[in-house]
């Protein structure tokens, strides 16, 4: 058997440690709220250049963090890497192996010989940002559901404050998948000035109503569990669990295409070759890959931090947030170059809706690329099908569509 660290060695950023950051001003929320004190952790890869021009923020989805690239100095028990096939059975949970590792490395998407690349755990999070887990210094215990209800608009203030505490005023670009493409799009509108290039992988100007509706389910899961106790777990020694699980298996199952998932499992049988007669047990594959997935998140995921990143991301409508209705208007002052990323087989954050942002900025004569790319695995693609986006991405930011053989990067989403 290969070791799996030499195989991921090339174009890698090496050992990646997370920091933290106090912001010394409260962060001023959409709900009317001033937050603070706010930490934000962060990790950097690459040389920020002298004119401090080559920078590249990289924001995470729903269930990401700061380790976005290269090995953690302190691998977690659980793996933070999220996909189809990138999971802890890929063989780099010990490794502690970054969730975008392989878009982001010398001679990779995200070049770090050419760019600084920043990431950040986003507002609301549960992997060193404040979150509904950190403590509420009015009572010293942790906020559970007195956290603020927040947005993508806020989390994108948040990273705007923190940037600038770095000595960061500009951003090359700002890149992201799904939520992270949400964050970009804000970063856009909100900071038209500060952004010269949006990267927006498998996104949306707004979440369709079936995603709306899946991530509903998914938060009832969490909030019906008796352990949930209305948020205020945290001092019982019980943890929702059994409902965090289950939007686990819920979310999951809408990340991947019917396709994907009959190509991986079709209905065979775990344990046997015969069923044997079980309501308890899992009999197919696939009921025990769902339990898989379920019973790693728990482990390294809060049940509020999700039901807050949730609902912020199904209230990101950027047509009712800044345009009274229409997705042009919303867009009529952004300035950023914008390169849209969606795949085929994505049903939740389908490729018509990166199709209306790019008419809304083509019609208004902005600078736009769109690239739809025929992929099986669903909305995971954006996670999978890394060596596909290098090419579009690394031309978009200016670099060479390949990189010299020397820098390559390993193909780090094939089985």
């Amino acid at each position: 058997m290969s070791d799996p660290v030499s195989a991921l060695t090339a174009g890698s950023v090496g050992t990646a440690e997370t920091r933290y950051l106090d912001l010394p001003k409260p962060v001023r929320l959409d709900c009317g709220r001033d937050l603070h004190p706010v930490r934000v952790a962060y990790e950097t890869y690459g040389t920020l250049s002298p004119r401090r021009d080559n920078v590249i923020l990289v924001c995470h989805a729903l269930s990401g963090d700061a380790h976005a690239a290269g090995f953690a100095k302190s691998p977690p028990p659980e793996s933070t890497r999220d996909g189809f096939r990138a999971t802890d059975r890929d063989g780099t949970a010990g490794l502690g192996l970054g969730w975008w590792d392989g878009m982001i490395g010398p001679g990779k998407a995200f070049d770090t010989d050419r760019f600084f690349v920043v990431s950040t755990n986003l507002l609301g999070g549960c992997r060193g940002t404040t979150g509904p887990s950190s403590p509420d210094p009015a009572t010293g215990s942790p906020y559970g559901p007195d956290f603020p209800v927040i947005t993508v608009a806020d989390m994108v203030r948040t990273e705007r404050a923190f940037l600038h505490e770095l000595g960061i005023e500009r951003l090359a670009a700002v890149a992201g998948g799904s939520l992270g493409g949400m964050q970009a799009f804000e970063w856009a509108i909100q900071f038209p000035d500060a952004v010269d290039a949006v990267v927006a992988i498998a996104s949306t100007h707004a979440l369709q109503p079936q995603g709306v509706a899946w991530n509903s389910i998914a938060r009832d899961a969490i909030m019906r569990d008796p352990a949930w106790q209305g948020g205020r777990y945290y001092d019982t020694g019980l943890t929702p669990d059994a409902g965090m699980g289950v939007a686990r298996m819920v979310g999951h199952v809408t990340y991947l295409s019917a396709v994907a998932l009959s190509d991986k499992f079709g209905r065979r049988l775990q344990f046997s070759d015969d069923i044997r007669y079980t309501i308890t047990e899992p009999e197919f594959q696939i009921e025990s890959y769902l339990r898989y997935q379920a019973d790693s998140f728990v482990k390294r995921f809060d049940a509020n931090t999700y039901l807050y990143l949730s609902r912020a991301l199904t209230y990101f409508d950027l047509g009712r947030q800044y345009g009274a209705g229409s997705l042009a208007r919303s867009l009529a002052d952004v300035s950023a170059r914008t390169l849209l990323i969606a795949f085929s087989s994505d049903w939740l954050y389908p490729p018509s809706a990166s199709r209306e942002i790019a008419d809304a900025l083509g019609g208004q004569g902005k600078p736009v690329e769109f690239h739809v790319i025929e992929a099986p695995y669903g909305h995971d693609c954006f996670l999978l099908e890394e060596a596909r986006q290098t090419p579009i991405i690394r031309e978009f930011l200016g670099l060479p569509a390949e990189a010299d053989a020397d820098d390559g990067a390993a193909d780090l989403a094939g089985e």
